[in-house]
């Protein structure tokens, strides 16, 4: 009886490797004695606090090493930049892949911080495991480090925790992560072959006006009397500007950069940027197409790992990266707060296309909506596949036929002014 006043007393959230909530209490010495003791029982420790009355000392200190840990790792993430898709794909992969082992979440993320991954220094698993250690959930944890693991990463982990299927959720945040990775490479590896393109037919123009031109201006020069042809005279023009007042070229892009900086960072300027992407001729298409998939794939990836349909609405809307959709899906998350339908509120905006709302209408019938809403993501990822190969089809040879008629009307024109040189010595 003695000793259990002395002792400080610990209560106890953990879970059965079957997924069983377990509650309970320990007369240990300090919080590390309890979560040995915890492991010791086969459980994985959700919550580990001094009970009321208890050993306020220890959980105090606790606490301030934590909170002081978690400022500095948010001051060093701040110098660091996001991960990418992939990096988060292959980090929650091998997380999973070490519970699958029959580790404890301890010991997986204290090895997580020794194995390579690129992206997601060993600082970052180092600080979850002592906020783990402490107590917190692995989702609290996680939600310390907002410039690590965005919301959908936090949410679905706690999903995850409450529903005792934490391995499964990182598996499926893998796969959802590593799906984006592969949209985006397929929208980069489009856009190459164009670009490319583009600046090496620039990098042509250039050098014919400002190295080529000028020579045969000479030869022109020297001939008295020769009166060149309009398009050669215009050219000439050009080049005289070109190499006379080069120096305002990078001056107009810094400038109109800033300017289009700044319009961007407002709140009107965004969204008419944003409404214009989506109508632009050729990318347009292809820019909703990535909308509509994304949107549906993150909010069927949340719906199907137990986030609350408002919550994941509005994580949702955060992801989004066009402003004018994300507005469309805030004020759905309102119309389903009045509750109705999720197809109803998406169906009013007129953003949406009309086989999304059917196949989600078919789901709140069928009470499947994450399955529909994974058709629909499924659905877009393959049109947009084949939108970027019919863009890409269709830029390169109207690329190559601009370039080839700029070029063609540079070879004319000097070819014109050639050929009065040979009639005037005819003469």
């Amino acid at each position: 009886m003695h000793r259990r006043n002395v002792m400080p007393q610990f209560t106890y959230k953990a879970r059965r490797r079957s997924g069983e909530l377990i509650e309970g209490s320990l007369d240990v010495a300090d919080r590390p004695a309890a979560l040995g003791q915890i492991a010791k029982l086969g459980l994985y420790p959700l919550v580990v606090e001094a009970a009321k009355g208890g050993a306020r000392g220890p959980a105090k200190a606790g606490g301030d090493t934590g909170a002081k840990a978690g400022t500095g790792l948010r001051f060093f993430s701040n110098r660091r930049r996001k991960p990418k898709l992939q990096e988060m794909a292959t980090f929650t992969q091998q997380l999973a892949n070490l519970l699958k082992a029959g580790m404890p979440l301890t010991m997986a993320l204290q090895s997580m911080s020794s194995l390579t991954s690129k992206g997601i220094p060993g600082e970052v698993p180092r600080q979850l495991k002592q906020d783990v250690t402490e107590g917190r959930s692995l989702s609290d944890a996680m939600a310390k480090q907002p410039d690590v693991f965005p919301p959908i990463v936090v949410n679905m982990v706690r999903a995850g925790e409450q529903s005792g299927a934490l391995e499964e959720v990182l598996r499926r945040q893998a796969a959802h992560f590593e799906r984006f990775a592969d949209v985006q490479a397929k929208f980069k590896s489009a856009m190459v072959y164009p670009l490319v393109v583009c600046l090496v037919g620039v990098a042509l123009v250039v050098f014919f006006m400002t190295v080529m031109l000028p020579k045969f201006m000479t030869l022109f020069e020297s001939i008295q009397g020769l009166e060149l042809p309009a398009t050669t005279k215009l050219l000439i023009d050009t080049s005289r500007f070109i190499t006379t007042w080069w120096w305002l070229f990078p001056i107009v892009g810094v400038v109109g950069t800033i300017l289009f900086q700044r319009y961007h960072a407002t709140v009107d300027g965004r969204r008419s940027i944003d409404r214009l992407k989506m109508k632009l001729p050729i990318f347009g298409a292809v820019v909703k197409l990535n909308l509509f998939g994304q949107f549906a794939r993150t909010l069927g990836t949340l719906l199907k790992n137990g986030v609350p349909v408002l919550q994941a609405l509005r994580i949702t809307e955060q992801i989004i990266p066009n402003v004018v959709l994300a507005e469309a899906i805030a004020k759905t998350r309102e119309g389903v707060t009045d509750g109705k339908t999720l197809a109803q509120p998406l169906a009013k905006s007129g953003l949406f296309p009309q086989l999304m709302i059917d196949l989600l209408k078919i789901g709140e019938e069928t009470g499947d909506i994450p399955g529909s809403l994974e058709n629909v993501a499924e659905t877009y990822e393959r049109e947009l596949t084949l939108a970027l190969r019919a863009m890409t089809n269709l830029i390169e040879p109207l690329m190559i036929v601009g370039i080839a008629v700029i070029v063609g009307f540079l070879l004319m024109s000097v070819m014109s002014a050639m050929f009065a040189i040979t009639q005037s010595i005819q003469r």
